[in-house]
């Protein structure tokens, strides 16, 4: 049984919500906890985000909130940053870890919709579904079919090259074996051989893999390394017919260089879900060009992927301030403040 003190510790406890965020959230945190929250589904301005980390004990917050050194410094009582996201490159790891702050993450429950999406992408692009239906909306679809209308190109038989072969990466090659696609794939450190096998993969360097796939497929956690990875010296690697698909962080590639291949048609085609800045600028070269697909960041947006997101973040912030060890620990060498 809990104690008086105990229970009155976990009361005297306060939660900063950056957003308004699905029913799990309110569910499993309002028993315990203070809640304090930004109501509003805009970002919450920095001054306000300062003002609230100073008094937090936990945080659950978005890839858009920068939580770095000056936000840190300033978070005295602070125990766990839950992001409600699989990326954490928005958290200075290092330095919570440093201060015995838990950060937590979202993963493996938002890797089917990404999947998901990342295929009905190149599905769309590949057979210009959105072009078709601005055609037909626009009411500008003024001939009856003929044979060389609007021609696109198959996914079977072809090549997918998936760049990060990790659980997204991997649930997109499974779809692919279902559209006779074949696989190949490049990663930091080369999967088991038995992975290979289950996902009929190929491993190969990444110059290859964009010189050889008719449908390149980014799925990266942003680093140092992977950032602007995919430059326009390496898009110019790849085949004049084939596209470029990217639902992982927009960083990674360089959007000026990506315009600059499309517009020359040095490509075929590319769609992307994520960008360097969200939402996209006006001034974006990539609103300049005609043969690309963008979506405004939905690789998670179902309902379904959307409320384990809030039930897997809001768990991992209860565990915490209750003193036991989160399900989604992203440094895995933090020493526990005590609680």
């Amino acid at each position: 049984m809990e104690s008086e003190s105990s229970a009155s510790t976990v009361r005297d406890s306060t939660v900063y919500l950056t957003r308004k965020f699905p029913e799990p959230v309110s569910r499993i945190l309002e028993p315990l906890f203070e809640i304090t929250l930004n109501h509003s589904d805009s970002p919450v301005g920095r001054d306000e985000l300062l003002s609230h980390i100073e008094r937090a004990d936990g945080l659950l917050c978005t890839l858009n909130d920068q939580i770095d050194r000056e936000a840190l410094d300033i978070a005295q009582k602070l125990k766990i940053i839950s992001t409600y996201s699989v990326g954490y490159d928005h958290i200075d790891v290092e330095n919570a870890t440093a201060r015995g702050i838990y950060v937590t993450n979202t993963p493996d429950v938002l890797t089917d919709a990404t999947a998901d999406l990342t295929f009905a992408l190149m599905l769309a692009l590949s057979r210009r579904i959105v072009e078709g239906h601005n055609l037909v909306f626009n009411r500008e679809w003024d001939m009856p079919w003929f044979p060389s209308f609007m021609l696109g190109n198959d996914l079977s038989k072809k090549t997918l090259g998936i760049v990060g072969f990790g659980r997204i990466g991997r649930a997109v090659a499974k779809r692919a074996r279902g559209f006779g696609m074949k696989i190949r794939y490049h990663n930091s450190v080369k999967v088991s051989k038995a992975v290979e096998v289950e996902h009929d993969a190929t491993y190969s360097p990444l110059e290859t893999l964009l010189m050889e796939s008719d449908f390149v497929s980014i799925h990266l956690p942003l680093t140092d390394k992977t950032r602007k990875l995919i430059s326009y010296e390496m898009i110019r690697l790849m085949k004049q017919s084939a596209y470029l698909i990217n639902t992982s962080r927009g960083m990674i590639v360089d959007e000026s260089g990506l315009a600059d291949a499309l517009r020359r048609e040095e490509i075929a085609g590319a769609a992307l879900d994520v960008f360097i800045t969200e939402p996209l600028a006006e001034t974006s070269p990539l609103l300049e060009v005609n043969n690309i697909l963008l979506t405004p960041h939905l690789g998670s947006a179902t309902v379904g992927t959307r409320y384990r997101m809030g039930e897997m973040a809001a768990s991992d912030i209860r565990n915490v301030l209750l003193g036991i060890e989160p399900v989604s620990l992203v440094n895995s060498g933090v020493r526990r403040r005590p609680i």
